[in-house]
């Protein structure tokens, strides 16, 4: 399995969307599902545009021999959160557990540190022990829980909030 890391460029638009719509069929863990994001290519691709020479955030793709296997991203907040990134990480289902995330996520850190953010954080769901225990890998704490963060159909589902110092 030969994957890449690279920045998305606006070519990729169309199949990010895809991806997205196939991993929020895939798992319960994203804020949508298979329906994907009501975003078309074109207003992606303007985005992604958008992105590319910015310090304030980035959008990754993870291929595998061309395809979009995992994407992460990293947004700086604004204003008095400015020191701040939310950062999420996502990997097709039958990639899991291959080292894509890690390789994702060590890539958003390392932007993060080249472009002065002071800490990022993220929202996980609380039963999903993979993913928590990939951020804990990179030195992610768990500084909370939202017992009602998600509501799929009547089952509340808890989230966990956690945290990176990246510097003072």
């Amino acid at each position: 399995m030969s994957i890449t890391i690279e920045k998305a460029t606006s070519a990729d638009a169309a199949e990010i969307l895809q991806f997205l719509k196939q991993i929020g069929g895939e798992t319960d863990n994203l804020t949508f599902g298979g329906e994907g994001l009501p975003i078309t290519p074109e207003s992606e691709a303007a985005y992604i545009c958008q992105m590319e020479s910015s310090c304030d955030e980035i959008m990754l793709v993870a291929k595998e021999d061309g395809k979009i296997v995992g994407n992460a991203s990293l947004s700086r907040l604004p204003r008095r959160m400015r020191h701040r990134g939310e950062v999420s990480v996502s990997v097709l289902r039958e990639c899991w557990n291959k080292g894509i995330g890690s390789r994702l996520l060590q890539s958003i850190i390392r932007f993060a540190e080249e472009n002065s953010f002071g800490v990022i954080d993220l929202q996980v769901r609380s039963d999903n022990f993979s993913a928590i225990h990939l951020y804990e890998k990179f030195g992610f704490q768990k500084i909370g829980t939202h017992p009602a963060f998600f509501k799929i159909g009547k089952e509340e589902i808890a989230f966990d909030y956690m945290y990176l110092k990246i510097q003072e």
